[in-house]
């Protein structure tokens, strides 16, 4: 990672946070009554990557411990490094089927391949009901107009992106940003020194994908702090 890259990495500030939350609410609904959530989690395992991915492949087992008791979510790990790799696990549904083939992953330098991701989950959904997508990277070394038409289908798919960009690069933010607004997701920065902040946003992503709005709210209540700022400015009901 390069010194102007670090010096980038700045805390999410309360209002990025909120106004990630707010869309997270916003995003299209589930899938129906009684049937799993389903969500991809995507991860850029490119070498600048190699200081944080362990702590996220820790955080990310948060996202099953919250949905249990809303009948649990279904996680594909989705990750590229190196040259052309982009590998994809079956879907696993829980934290000790995908946690071993998180800590396996071991980064390699290359460039990134967002579009790849962006359009497997296109496959998938097509396959079977996806209801989001969380990608966590930090830089874009694409042409956005590739990105934004693939996030424009996802978009008419119902398959928001969640994207959580570590730092601030300042090529890839607008970048991010226009993938998740035109899918209907939602982006927000993050860095190391914030980790409960990123476990509690992964979380609420993850409890919308497997219960919806209300549910949503009532993780906002029991867990306080940014999210329970958004289920104060959105309803509840699903």
């Amino acid at each position: 990672m390069s010194r102007f890259r670090k010096d980038l990495q700045t805390t999410s500030t309360r209002t990025e946070v909120d106004a990630f939350l707010k869309q997270v609410a916003a995003a299209p609904k589930r899938a129906p009554e009684g049937l799993r959530g389903r969500l991809i989690f995507a991860m850029d395992a490119t070498a600048s990557r190699e200081p944080t991915w362990d702590q996220a492949a820790s955080l990310q087992a948060a996202m099953f411990q919250e949905t249990r008791d809303l009948g649990g979510l279904d996680v594909q790990l989705v990750h590229y490094r190196g040259f052309q790799e982009l590998h994809a696990s079956p879907w696993c549904s829980s934290a000790d089927q995908l946690l071993p083939r998180m800590t396996a992953v071991r980064c390699a330098a290359g460039i990134t391949q967002i579009g790849r991701v962006l359009s497997h989950a296109i496959a998938e959904s097509k396959r079977k009901r996806v209801n989001a997508l969380v990608f966590v990277g930090d830089c874009v070394e694409e042409p956005l107009d590739g990105l934004a038409e693939l996030a424009g289908k996802l978009g008419l798919l119902g398959v928001p992106v969640f994207v959580f960009q570590e730092g601030r690069d300042p090529t890839a933010e607008p970048a991010l940003k226009e993938v998740a607004r035109l899918s209907g997701g939602a982006w927000c920065p993050f860095d190391a020194s914030s980790p409960r902040t990123l476990k509690d946003l992964l979380s609420a992503v993850a409890v919308y994908a497997a219960g919806g709005r209300k549910a949503l709210a009532d993780f906002g209540r029991q867990r306080g702090g940014a999210v329970l700022r958004l289920t104060q400015q959105v309803g509840a009901t699903d």
